[in-house]
């Protein structure tokens, strides 16, 4: 698809009018503006910035399909016709998985289909969505070996791995001033001032840029806290100091990450989005100023999640909360569980994963929530407004907005399938430390926040329902009394049944029928 195929529409807003010579997003020149539907919830969402981009096409946006295949069809011959094959089986095996995956995602890259973000380019999404389904495939493989086959299968990716971790003791000493030690009596903060201490703030940081909301973020930041108070019996590393868990970790890191990410974004909703091409640009100031852009949002859509105000939206943020802790518990339980140091590689590599396809897979969620444009025509869909189309073009009696998507975006789906399929490895790999019953204090607390998360939901979108449509109902009854009495106190009063409302001026106030013209 090409760049400027992929611009939304929608009318601008009156206090932005659209700069002439340009070609707006929001008002593409080849679309008439009589053709467009109208109404409050036409075209671009309110929370959706206004974009304005030149539609210029360079090479860097095409799509290069017979240069990778040609590039691709040449090394393979190359290696088939003039590379000797290594008699090393177990060398040959690993070679050929890895150029599987290779070409799996060269064709991915060219023929995915595109996602919601196009910075810094359209094939970088594509190449992380590939490498999602080859994770989940891994995790599939992974999941139906034996315990002892694959831990030992992960000695093919890192020799050093399928060996038990050594017992390592966390906590300890929780004083933050110790005076028993003269030389530094501070030195279990100082213990702790390790590389995770970064690793969290850009973590929040991160997290923040893709649920974009500040409450859900908190919530998310404290119950993990709450989760690792639970579950410190069975995992050794979540026993930490209590200053640990609320001063260093949820106000500090991850504090200071939702607050420098909520400044980000308030930065991006403001930010004035206008494209030109590189060459089209006279200085070269500007030039680099673009060049750097390039690497920012094309587009910015503020999400607004208002988890109370359906059953269907309060159930889908408890869901993406819970898969957000799920991910969270995953990269301790998954260390544990596969014998996995926490410095290793493949533990960052994993990070590095789930912060590029997060943000897509969190923009997927909340349009198939809330999104103006389904699937099928209009900004989004598979007939661009950069195409002369429109709802009414399209044949649509009216324009559906706000209609849901039908279906969840790939990006999202898979995202769900990897949570899903690690929790099912950590389950099948020691069920023994997951089945270690909670002390009897910590299943009374969860116990009692379950029951009053479930009584406010039924009375939010049950009770209060039902209480408020009585009033309105018995409001309706009384009001219909009452203009019944007023219609029968109106008849007493004139028993022609002769309204005053009904007559001319003239006849109601006695002075006879008026004069004809």
């Amino acid at each position: 698809m090409r760049r400027g195929e992929r611009r939304d529409a929608g009318g601008p807003r009156p206090e932005s009018p659209v700069p002439a010579g340009k070609a707006s997003l929001e008002e593409p020149p080849d679309v008439p503006s009589a053709g467009r539907a109208t109404g409050p919830g036409a075209g671009r969402r309110s929370t959706e910035s206004e974009v304005y981009d030149d539609g210029t096409n360079t090479f860097f946006w095409r799509a290069h399909t017979l240069t990778v295949l040609f590039i691709l069809t040449c090394t393979l011959g190359y290696v088939t016709l003039l590379e000797e094959t290594p008699q090393d089986t177990a060398y040959n095996t690993k070679r050929g998985i890895v150029a599987s995956i290779l070409v799996f995602l060269c064709f991915g890259v060219t023929q995915a289909k595109d996602g919601p973000f196009s910075r810094p380019h359209p094939a970088y999404w594509r190449f992380w969505l590939c490498v999602s389904v080859v994770y989940e495939l891994f995790l599939i493989f992974i999941l139906f070996q034996t315990v002892q086959d694959g831990r030992q299968f992960l000695k093919y990716v890192d020799p050093k791995l399928g060996v038990p971790l050594p017992e390592r003791h966390y906590g300890g000493n929780c004083l933050i001033y110790d005076p028993d030690n003269e030389t530094d009596p501070f030195h279990n903060v100082w213990d702790k001032l390790d590389g995770f201490v970064p690793a969290h703030f850009l973590g929040w940081y991160l997290k923040t840029l893709m649920i974009r909301d500040w409450w859900m973020c908190m919530i998310i930041s404290v119950m993990f806290e709450f989760l690792e108070y639970s579950l410190e019996h069975q995992l050794p590393n979540f026993s930490e100091c209590w200053w640990d868990h609320w001063i260093m970790d949820v106000l500090v890191c991850n504090g200071l990450g939702i607050y420098c990410g909520m400044k980000t974004l308030e930065w991006l909703s403001l930010k004035t989005y206008k494209w030109q091409g590189l060459w089209n640009i006279p200085t070269y100031k500007g030039k680099m100023k673009r060049i750097a852009f390039q690497f920012t949002p094309y587009s910015w859509v503020r999400f607004e999640w208002k988890p109370a105000s359906s059953l269907r939206r309060w159930l889908a943020v408890c869901g993406i909360i819970l898969v957000f802790l799920l991910a969270e518990l995953n990269t301790f339980y998954l260390k544990f569980v596969l014998w996995m140091p926490p410095e290793h590689y493949l533990v960052l590599l994993r990070l590095v994963f789930f912060v590029n396809v997060g943000g897509v897979a969190m923009r997927e969620i909340y349009d198939f929530m809330d999104d103006p444009h389904p699937r099928g025509g209009g900004p989004g869909g598979d007939t661009p407004w950069g195409q002369g189309a429109s709802w009414r073009t399209l044949g649509a009696p009216c324009c559906p907005c706000r209609k849901p998507h039908k279906k969840l975006g790939p990006q999202a789906w898979l995202v769900a399938a990897i949570t899903a399929t690690e929790l099912l490895i950590v389950v099948k790999y020691d069920p023994h430390t997951l089945t270690l019953s909670l002390p009897f204090y910590i299943s009374q607390c969860w116990t009692l926040g379950s029951v009053l998360v479930l009584t406010w939901t039924v009375w939010r979108f049950f009770l209060r329902d039902i209480t408020l449509r009585y009033k309105e109902t018995r409001r309706q009854k009384q009001q219909s009394k009452d203009d019944r009495g007023s219609a029968v106190g109106n008849g007493d009063q004139h028993p022609l049944g002769l309204d005053e409302d009904l007559l001319e001026p003239g006849v109601a106030e006695g002075e006879g029928p008026p004069t004809p013209n």
